[in-house]
């Protein structure tokens, strides 16, 4: 379990991020298109987890924008929005934003991915969604950069992240 804060008020998540250097783990989350995703789809790229609350919020929101253009800079390597946003709502948001590179990925049908990545809220106001969290994962699936960011309203590290990406590629 970790501790991070939303306007200052502690909660919870259920465990902690995957481990630098460990296999990340895999998931199945629902694509925009309601099809079963999982880490195998993306086999052979660098992989950007960009894990937050909902795309409906400010920070979440800017932290897509922000890796959807720093993203298509890069080659070989996929952003995964992942968050409890239903697709339709997820991809509404791409699309109306103009996101044409990060894909948005949702725990509708399952929700292992929160406990496996122990980033699943588990009190306060936002517990059943997602702490704000980047992974980066090299081509092998193994895990390169973690950052879950201390304060929910805070964004994440882009330069760190993507520092990261660039040298799993």
């Amino acid at each position: 379990m970790a501790t991070v804060t939303h306007k200052g008020n502690p909660i919870h998540t259920s465990g902690t991020l995957p481990a630098v250097g460990s296999k990340a783990p895999d998931f199945k989350l629902t694509g925009s298109d309601l099809a079963d995703v999982s880490l195998a789809n993306y086999a052979g790229k660098v992989k950007v987890l960009n894990i937050n609350p909902s795309l409906d919020t400010a920070i979440c929101a800017l932290s897509a924008k922000r890796f959807d253009a720093e993203i298509a800079k890069l080659g070989d390597t996929v952003v995964l929005n992942v968050s409890r946003d239903l697709p339709f709502a997820a991809s509404r948001f791409c699309k109306g934003e103009g996101l044409n590179t990060i894909i948005p990925l949702s725990e509708m049908r399952n929700r292992d991915f929160g406990k496996a990545y122990g980033v699943a809220i588990e009190d306060g106001v936002l517990a059943g969604l997602l702490a704000r969290s980047v992974v980066v994962v090299d081509k092998t699936d193994k895990v390169v950069y973690a950052q879950q960011v201390p304060e929910i309203g805070q964004e994440p590290d882009y330069a760190k992240a993507l520092e990261a990406a660039k040298k799993a590629l």
